[in-house]
């Protein structure tokens, strides 16, 4: 299961760095043809989709990693049998939201599917919006795959603030998941 993990990740950094790329090809070949006195009718709206998709996808590698928002503080006053409690009630609401979005999201493909972009009539709404259902699924994925970990570091004891453990090792603290270590 590990590996799996650690494959889903990296497909999800991939389509991320892609997506960014594309996004900054787009926008810098906008500006180009702007200075150059001839803008490209489709920019705004093609820049515009990719920077949605972008974040769409790019949540899902944010969830895979931990990078969201979140109340460890909180989670951490609790008791075990609380934090435990709490980290299942947290994963199961953000499962059921995206879930409901991926839902939501396929059944507004087929209304959509006969409206097209207005720069590019050759591209349906459809496609566009397919980021939410694909971007929700595999949010869903990515929480499923941090729950079995979440739930056995709510047993062991406080849960881990990811950004704080990466910036006590930035600075060069030692950490063992749980207390720092001075060196």
């Amino acid at each position: 299961m590990d590996a799996f993990r650690r494959s889903y990740d990296r497909l999800l950094e991939v389509i991320a760095v892609a997506m960014i790329v594309g996004v900054t090809v787009i926008v810098v070949l906008g500006f180009t043809y702007r200075w150059m006195g001839a803008s490209l009718v489709w920019y705004d709206e093609v820049a515009s989709i990719s920077l949605a998709w972008l974040t769409y996808f790019g949540s899902a590698l944010a969830a895979m990693r931990g990078a969201h928002l979140g109340f460890p503080g909180l989670v951490n006053s609790f008791p075990a049998s609380l934090r435990v409690a709490a980290t299942l009630f947290a994963s199961g609401v953000t499962i059921f939201f995206f879930a409901l979005m991926a839902w939501v999201g396929i059944r507004l493909l087929p209304i959509i599917a006969g409206i097209t972009l207005v720069s590019i009539p050759e591209i349906s709404q459809a496609a566009v919006m397919a980021s939410l259902p694909l971007a929700s699924a595999l949010f869903v994925v990515a929480e499923l795959l941090r729950l079995p970990g979440l739930l056995a570091e709510a047993r062991r004891g406080p849960l881990v603030d990811r950004e704080v453990k990466e910036a006590l090792e930035a600075a060069g603290v030692e950490t063992n998941n749980r207390r720092e270590r001075r060196p």
